[in-house]
């Protein structure tokens, strides 16, 4: 035989054997696996009676065995919180638990309201947090207007925009008011469409935006003196009058465009309409602020100040005018989304929101040096008349006495009697023009 056949012959036995093996490999794998997956599915197998597959009337429940079973909340359901469980029992019987006096089957959904309660009681206290601190900007913001009208040696360019800023504040804080206390309370689906409704919703978007605009016109007037300083001199205040009470054209177009439920949905894009002038005039807003900040560190290291007190006046600064500004909207954009940081998150934005009004109004009206003088100008002014009526009534009073007193001596000395005194004159001879004593 060839030795080319007895080698091919041998690699094929060889050939044989290693496929052979490599079978009986995957054969055991096979049956291992499928041992496995036997067991398993016994595993599976309930150990005893099973409930069936139920629907409650709110949630679907799937086959169960004995013992408590738990899904989420719906989130269909306006009092259902759908981060909490509801639960149902399945006895030992393979029946779905009843309830203990209706003896019909029960779904437990306790957990699902029980978070519902604290949101309700939170919601309320944000709800009066925010029409105390809108009460306490409108005082705040009327006496200082009263100040600012009644003093006219307060008159200038920069009080005339605090003048139109602290109404846009005041204006805006009584359109809220008004619409908490109407559209809150009234959140029936004819109300949301009624005429009224988006007429007041239409108003408050205004005023709201007049707000953030006359923000804008502070931010704009400040960065011109500080930083433009050739043009501080006289600035033309009609372009500051257009910009803050005329931001009709963005609102009225989102409102032909967007009339479902009384314009307060979130659920479209046109609201960027609204809020991104205003965003805008935030971004706008900050950069005056740094800019501002920077001129003012500038100038102070001119005049040599220490570096302590140089950045503690910056500081000042730049805390006095963040609220001026609005720039704390800037800095809290995005809402968190854990519950126990956006609850303080909503504390924190109701304060800096609703009690913006009185801020303002404290730091720029009643903190004013301007303003402190005049008022104590007017004060001692008043204290001096009021003291000048009591003086003048204690002169007249000290006149009358002494007239009284005259008259009396008068009349003593009227009497005719001849005494030692007189050495036998009368009063008349007295006072003759040829007597010595005259």
């Amino acid at each position: 035989m060839d030795l080319n056949c007895v080698v091919f012959l041998l690699l094929l036995c060889c050939f044989y054997k290693v496929s052979a093996l490599f079978h009986d490999i995957l054969t055991t794998h096979a049956k291992r696996t499928l041992i496995i997956n036997n067991n398993q599915c016994f595993f599976l197998f309930p150990g005893g009676p099973v409930c069936n597959t139920t629907w409650d009337g709110w949630l679907c429940w799937d086959e169960a065995e004995a013992g408590l079973t738990e899904q989420s909340c719906p989130d269909y359901y306006k009092d259902f919180d759908p981060h909490a469980m509801a639960s149902k029992v399945c006895t030992e019987t393979g029946e779905w638990g009843r309830h203990p006096e209706s003896n019909r089957t029960w779904t437990n959904f306790t957990n699902c309201k029980a978070n519902v309660t604290h949101q309700r009681t939170a919601a309320m206290t944000h709800f009066y947090l925010v029409m105390i601190g809108h009460g306490l900007s409108l005082v705040s913001l009327l006496i200082s207007l009263g100040i600012f009208f009644h003093f006219k040696s307060l008159s200038c360019q920069r009080i005339t925009l605090h003048k139109n800023l602290f109404l846009s504040f005041v204006l805006n804080s009584v359109i809220t008011v008004v619409r908490l206390t109407t559209v809150v309370k009234k959140q029936g689906h004819n109300y949301n469409e009624s005429g009224s409704c988006k007429l007041l919703m239409f108003i408050h978007l205004y005023l709201m935006s007049c707000n953030y605009f006359w923000m804008l016109c502070e931010g704009i007037y400040l960065h011109t003196l500080i930083v433009v300083a050739v043009f501080a001199e006289k600035q033309h205040l009609m372009w500051y009058y257009l910009l803050g009470w005329v931001p009709l054209t963005n609102i009225f177009i989102s409102q032909v465009f967007h009339s479902y439920r009384c314009w307060v949905s979130s659920a479209t894009s046109l609201l960027y309409i609204i809020h991104g002038p205003i965003c805008a005039a935030l971004v706008v807003n900050l950069f005056f602020l740094l800019n501002i900040v920077r001129v003012l560190i500038t100038k102070l290291r001119v005049t040599h100040q220490a570096e302590s007190s140089l950045y503690m006046r910056a500081v000042r600064a730049t805390l006095i005018l963040i609220p001026l500004l609005g720039i704390q909207f800037v800095l809290l954009p995005y809402k968190p989304h854990e519950h126990w940081v956006f609850e303080i998150y909503l504390y924190i934005m109701d304060i800096l929101m609703h009690y913006q009004g009185l801020l303002v109004s404290t730091i720029f009206c009643f903190f004013n040096g301007e303003v402190q003088t005049v008022l104590r100008r007017h004060w001692n002014l008043q204290r001096m008349q009021f003291a000048g009526t009591f003086a003048n009534a204690d002169f007249f009073r000290s006149a009358t006495s002494v007239a009284s007193s005259l008259t009396e001596v008068h009349r003593c000395y009227s009497i005719e009697s001849h005494t030692e005194h007189m050495n036998g004159k009368s009063y008349s001879d007295i006072f003759r023009s040829d007597s010595p004593f005259v």
